[in-house]
């Protein structure tokens, strides 16, 4: 039987204890983090390869559903709730259960049957769509603060330690998420990274001088594995 690292996230506390004890009695699920909101989880997803999330919906700040939506690449997610309202919209992002509260370990169980079945089929090369993002923006995260980021009003984004620094228009952010996440949550029709240390926003790129792409006056460094891509990406050359 393959092990299946999960994640839960959600933010009251009796929901994680109850299935973090469920976990703990499922031969083959592996809990690597337990998330009290969706920025948590979006350092999970950071740090550890989950293939299953245990997903609230009504969460503060980010709900579980569009948490989901602003993924480029989501593990599978079984969502768990009080409410019966988002079953619809639930099944809509492709999610593998809904579970509602107090959830029983039979109810449990049986979700995690589902999901292993798509795991195992995905593993035989048989993929699960992934759900639509229709977001413009993403949150990050600035100390105790989550601060709203229209894709579009980002130039370029620099990795300082374990900092991102966001450059807008006429400001610049300090976030406290890894380059890495950033490029995992923007579109990739929109971003690239051109460097270790730097993603761009492709559309305001003015001018690529030999290792050195411009946008407007400011130059950033192009990396050896990295131009190829980004020329082919600008249209430049055959």
């Amino acid at each position: 039987m393959n092990e299946i690292k999960c994640m839960i996230v959600d933010d009251e506390p009796i929901a994680r204890d109850i299935l973090v004890n469920h976990i703990a009695n499922t031969s083959g699920l592996i809990l690597v983090k337990s998330c009290i909101n969706a920025i948590e989880a979006y350092e999970g997803l950071y740090e550890y390869a989950v293939s299953l999330i245990f997903l609230d919906i009504q969460m503060p700040v980010i709900a579980g559903t569009d948490f989901l939506r602003s993924l480029r690449n989501p593990p599978l997610v079984i969502f768990t709730t009080a409410y019966q309202d988002y079953a619809v919209e639930s099944f809509e992002l492709n999610s593998v259960d809904y579970l509602l509260k107090p959830i029983t370990y039979e109810r449990f169980h049986q979700a995690v049957e589902k999901a292993r079945e798509r795991l195992d089929a995905t593993f035989a090369g048989r993929s699960h769509p992934a759900p639509t993002n229709g977001f413009d923006y993403l949150f990050v995260k600035q100390g105790s603060r989550l601060t709203r980021v229209n894709h579009n009003d980002i130039h370029y984004i620099e990795a300082e330690k374990d900092f991102s620094a966001i450059f807008l228009q006429e400001k610049k952010l300090l976030a406290g998420m890894h380059l890495k996440m950033f490029e995992d949550l923007l579109p990739g029709s929109l971003f690239m990274r051109v460097h270790r240390s730097y993603i761009v926003n492709l559309s305001r790129v003015t001018a690529i001088n030999v290792n050195m792409a411009e946008l407007g006056k400011t130059a950033i460094p192009i990396g050896g594995n990295y131009k190829a891509d980004l020329l082919r990406r600008l249209g430049i050359g055959g």
